[in-house]
């Protein structure tokens, strides 16, 4: 009997990896193994819609009821895989057990970057990675909750605008001088750190943590500047960290991810990434990138299905991602990190405008607040020469 395609990651691209297969005619024996117990679901709902109670454990399941069962997937929850062997095609298994396979996927996806800080393990601190950590959080962020998130990335800043709207006392600390600072320009920045403080948050930039201090549960946060913050819940929000460590021991190259084709190969025969912890060349951009969205999820997972059944296809997508705070929502299109020149559409007064990112007369990327519409045709125009109409 042939030996199966198996699928190690059991989030969003490993959900649909598994669906696509299933939808260009591979009908072989298909494993799709989860280290969660639960089934796939919406990781990116945790820190929004989720938190704030507007949906449900089953709002956010990726697929309905009998999904694995009609598309004869052999879906193994709570299983965590501790070796893979290239050469052989084997896998290993925490319960000593192993598994062959003809093709490989790793969607593994990553993991929160934790601080070498003394007290970092007490109760009460958490990265908001699953959906524990998020059932964790929410009690805890009611009125009169004193919450400190470190970290001021857009999931540190969309957790801020929860807690706030739940009536907790919340600060953010952020090591960097601006918020956002990875995805979103310094007028970006300016304007959700604005938008924070005016909700009554706490933003304290180039501001960083010493220790935390506590008993049975997280007491105090101690700023190096020495002074001390109390807290009844400390969220870590400091960016992550591929899971890439099963193809580094297997021999596989890694750089902060996976590194892969345009179809999905990684440097080992048969064995194909995507998702978070996947990096790729992108002619678009003139580098590897690794990019962390919803978009990239989806779209990457069914390129590399169709390139393990021998497609040719090509990866080079225009990277977007989504963020809403207090009732903003941030569309990014693009990368904004090289640029020469900006332009800038709307008012922030209005809450609407866009801030476009040229390089030698062509755009690169785009950040829209509360425009879908420039959103989508940003996206369309990026990487051609374009002027921008109507600039502030």
């Amino acid at each position: 009997m042939a030996e199966p395609i198996v699928i190690v990651g059991a989030g969003l691209a490993g959900a649909n990896a598994a669906e696509t297969l299933r939808a260009l005619g591979y009908d072989g024996d298909l494993v799709l193994i989860g280290e969660e117990a639960e089934a796939p679901y919406a990781r990116t709902l945790l820190s929004k819609s989720f938190l704030s109670g507007e949906v449900t454990r089953e709002d956010i399941a990726l697929k309905g009821a009998g999904f694995f069962e009609d598309l004869n997937i052999d879906f193994r929850a709570a299983t965590r895989v501790t070796a893979l062997n290239a050469a052989e095609k084997t896998l290993g298994f925490a319960d000593g057990s192993t598994l062959s396979f003809a093709k490989l996927l790793l969607t593994t996806g990553n993991r929160a970057r934790l601080l070498d800080v003394t007290g970092r393990d007490l109760p009460g601190i958490v990265a908001l990675r699953k959906i524990g950590d998020a059932e964790f959080i929410r009690p805890r962020i009611k009125e009169g909750g004193r919450v400190v998130i470190v970290g001021g990335g857009y999931i540190g800043m969309e957790v801020a605008a929860v807690a706030r709207a739940f009536g907790a006392e919340v600060t953010v600390v952020e090591a960097a001088d601006r918020v956002m600072r990875r995805i979103a320009s310094p007028f970006v920045s300016d304007y959700f750190v604005a938008l924070h403080r005016d909700n009554g948050v706490d933003v304290r930039l180039q501001t960083r943590i010493r220790r935390f201090a506590g008993g049975s549960n997280v007491e105090t946060v101690r700023l190096e500047s020495g002074e001390l913050i109390a807290a009844d819940l400390v969220v870590i929000a400091t960016g992550t960290v591929p899971n890439d460590e099963l193809a580094t021991a297997a021999g596989i190259a890694t750089d902060d991810g996976i590194i892969v084709d345009a179809m999905g190969h990684s440097t080992a025969p048969d064995i194909f990434a995507a998702g978070d912890c996947a990096r790729f060349f992108s002619a678009r951009y003139g580098r590897e990138i690794r990019v962390e969205s919803v978009q990239n999820a989806v779209e990457q997972s069914k390129v590399t299905a169709a390139g393990m059944l021998g497609q040719r296809v090509h990866y080079d997508p225009v990277p977007c991602f989504t963020s809403v705070q207090y009732g903003m929502k941030l569309e990014i299109a693009g990368l904004s990190q090289y640029y020469d020149d900006t332009c800038i559409v709307g008012r922030p007064e209005d809450d609407c405008f866009v801030v476009y990112y040229m390089h030698e007369g062509r755009l690169f990327a785009a950040d829209s607040l509360n425009d879908s519409a420039a959103h989508e045709q940003a996206v369309e125009h990026i990487g051609e020469v374009w002027q921008p109409a109507e600039p502030v």
